[in-house]
């Protein structure tokens, strides 16, 4: 039996687990949050709300909602690829971010940077004024920033 125990573990008599013999991860103390920590968070929380109004615009663009708009069947097929996908991955986005999660951080930063790209390379799939793309591009930069004092901030 004592092959099959894991390594590094500390058995009692009977073969169990002893107390305090707990798992390595869960052994270091949680840190504890900080100034940088806190705003940090509510700033993807903010964020998420925005994005999450984002992906209902992108919705209602779809649904044919927002007047004075072309319908969405007779747009492109590029344009049309473009906005189903920005309507699906900015609810996701919205919800990680949301969370807090890191794949929450990557998935916002993956549809932020494909909405930059797209508007500035192949502005006839997703156009976008340019002070909407100064403002996008902006407030990935301040993520980077509280995120980059957030990890250096020891409390």
């Amino acid at each position: 039996m004592r092959a099959l125990a894991k390594v590094g573990s500390t058995l009692d008599g009977r073969g169990r687990p002893s107390a305090g013999a707990g798992d390595r991860i869960e052994g270091s103390a949680p840190r504890a949050q900080t100034r940088w920590d806190v705003v940090l968070v509510w700033f993807m929380r903010i964020t998420a709300l925005v994005w999450l109004v984002k992906g209902l615009a992108t919705w209602g663009e779809i649904l044919d909602l927002i007047p004075g708009r072309p319908p969405f069947a007779d747009l492109p097929m590029g344009r049309q690829s473009a906005i189903i996908y920005f309507a699906v991955i900015d609810f996701v986005a919205a919800v990680g971010l949301w969370l807090t999660s890191a794949w929450g951080g990557v998935v916002w930063l993956l549809a932020a940077t494909s909405a930059l790209t797209l508007a500035l390379l192949t502005p006839q799939l997703l156009p976008m004024s340019l002070p909407v793309i100064a403002v996008q591009a902006s407030i990935v930069a301040v993520y980077f920033v509280l995120s980059w004092l957030a990890a250096r901030d020891v409390g």
